[in-house]
């Protein structure tokens, strides 16, 4: 039933965030059923971590309706997946590079106050692990220390808030990956600057650590507009 559920989920989730399912649609647990060649009981829990997301609303004598855009939950992770499965991908990259700017930033300058030493270090070996991928062109393997490396750094901010942020920054690492919207090797500028940032953060050096996180967003998103120009 697990892999069923997921499955019709992601297919209906994927449907209403690129519109195919249009808001306002009034959807009825048999018409998914059949549809999807699942069960009720599929269909109903499907239904019910949608309404969690605010794609989908239930009401007595109205049924299970579309919400509008300004219901979403915009930070689910699976949200912003399948956001970036659709054709505006590049747009909604850009918004949470948007996003990033506002909260990486303060994120670097509160880690180089409150890292520990074991973050630190791990910052260090992803960016490493960063520069070995990056030369080679393994871009997956890249993918997972740059996404290892944004998680720590939240988390080191010492802010549970910012903290909670990281799967929503590693939905935007991934889509621009899985997307191709990287280069076929990754900007060995962009590598420096990440270890410009782990530096400033074990040198506790805030300011540091605040402009060049600033720079790193900046250089992804100048490098994104220019692939969708």
């Amino acid at each position: 039933m697990t892999e069923l559920h997921g499955s019709v989920l992601a297919s209906l989730g994927t449907a209403i965030v690129s519109g195919e399912r249009a808001e306002g649609e009034v959807l009825t647990l048999e018409g998914l059923c059949t549809a999807y060649a699942v069960s009720r009981g599929v269909a109903r829990e499907a239904v019910r971590v949608l309404e969690s997301m605010g794609l989908l609303a239930s009401r007595r004598r109205v049924g299970i309706t579309v919400q509008p855009r300004a219901a979403w939950n915009v930070f689910d992770p699976r949200v912003i997946r399948w956001r970036l499965d659709g054709s505006d991908r590049v747009a909604q990259l850009l918004s949470l590079s948007e996003l990033r700017t506002g909260i990486e930033p303060v994120a670097a300058r509160l880690a180089a106050i409150r890292a520990t030493p074991e973050q630190c270090r791990r910052l260090a070996v992803a960016v490493s692990d960063m520069t070995v991928h990056g030369r080679a062109g393994e871009l997956e393997a890249y993918l997972v220390a740059d996404q290892r490396f944004h998680r720590t750094l939240l988390e080191a901010s010492g802010n549970e808030m910012l903290a909670g942020l990281g799967d929503v920054v590693t939905e935007v690492l991934g889509g621009r990956t899985h997307h191709g919207l990287m280069p076929d090797r990754p900007n060995p500028e962009a590598i420096a600057l990440h270890e410009a940032v782990a530096l400033a953060v074990r040198n506790q050096d805030a300011a540091t650590a605040e402009r060049d996180m600033r720079s790193i967003i900046e250089e992804a998103a100048a490098a994104m507009a220019e692939l969708r120009d």
